[in-house]
């Protein structure tokens, strides 16, 4: 690990891992914003030979008239940047691990607990039946589960499968650190990234469990003009035009109790906050 020459203030981590929990790549973009806007410094790497198959995550070449590049080898990278008001944030990014889950996430909390984390935030994105005119909708969970109370994350009730978020949730949970894992659920007839609408939803509860304001940049514009192209996709087929009426339909009568309730609630918080730092 790299040397810090100053001592870390409060910091707390997010991650996302690109593959099969980045659907629309709307996590791993999520977290790279972040190190853009807040001017991240590269603090390690993770040793890629312990952890990926290079005939599955295989590494790239750039050749430029003739002349051979370094291999960018598959790994994952933790970066730290100071936030607004002077708190740090432990930013991690990589692809998922093709192997040795269990150590990936073990060397990832040993740095977590040498930086001095508390808390960490988890993103990933998933492919559902959500309809694109919607605002995004992001489930999760949270350890311990009054922390995502307290936050209004709605909570996720799931048996099956994992990725790598799954896994290091548990871990760090386990080791006494909060752990929440914030879901985006991407529109799976729209797959192809990215995604800046779902990018949006998922920055905007990183502000919440980071108490921080996070500079938007062209991310507000971007998911405008995502809507626009897919209504435009959408109007050529009236048969996928229908079938997301019919999304709309059912996403307005499930969350029709709600529209009045904490929803609104929590959207206004977020407003005002964003006024009072503006």
């Amino acid at each position: 690990m790299t040397k810090l020459t100053r001592e870390l203030v409060d910091p707390v981590l997010v991650a996302a891992f690109e593959g099969w929990n980045d659907a629309g790549e709307a996590a791993s973009l999520a977290v790279e914003h972040l190190a853009r806007e807040w001017d991240a410094q590269e603090l390690c790497a993770l040793t890629p030979d312990d952890y990926y198959d290079f005939q599955v995550t295989r590494p790239r070449l750039t050749v430029v008239d003739g002349q051979v590049g370094p291999v960018e080898w598959p790994t994952t990278r933790v970066r730290v940047a100071r936030m607004p008001g002077g708190r740090d944030v432990v930013l991690v990014t990589g692809p998922e691990p093709n192997m040795r889950w269990r150590s990936y996430a073990a060397d990832l909390l040993s740095i977590a607990r040498e930086l001095g984390v508390r808390r960490a935030v988890m993103l990933g994105s998933l492919l559902a039946d959500a309809p694109h005119t919607r605002p995004i909708p992001v489930t999760g969970m949270a350890s311990p589960r009054e922390l995502g109370t307290r936050m209004g994350l709605e909570a996720t009730t799931y048996s099956g499968p994992t990725g790598i978020v799954g896994v290091v949730h548990e871990a760090f949970s386990a080791a006494g650190i909060e752990a929440v894992s914030l879901w985006a659920a991407i529109p799976h007839y729209v797959a192809q990234p990215p995604c800046p609408k779902a990018t949006l939803a998922l920055l905007a509860w990183v502000e919440d469990f980071l108490d921080v304001k996070v500079p938007l940049g062209s991310l507000p514009d971007d998911a405008v003009s995502w809507e626009a192209g897919v209504n435009d996709l959408t109007a050529e087929d009236e048969e996928i035009a229908a079938y997301v009426r019919g999304l709309e339909e059912a996403k307005d009568t499930a969350e029709l109790p709600e529209a009045s309730g904490d929803a609104i609630a929590r959207e206004f918080e977020r407003y005002l906050r964003r006024r009072d730092d503006d």
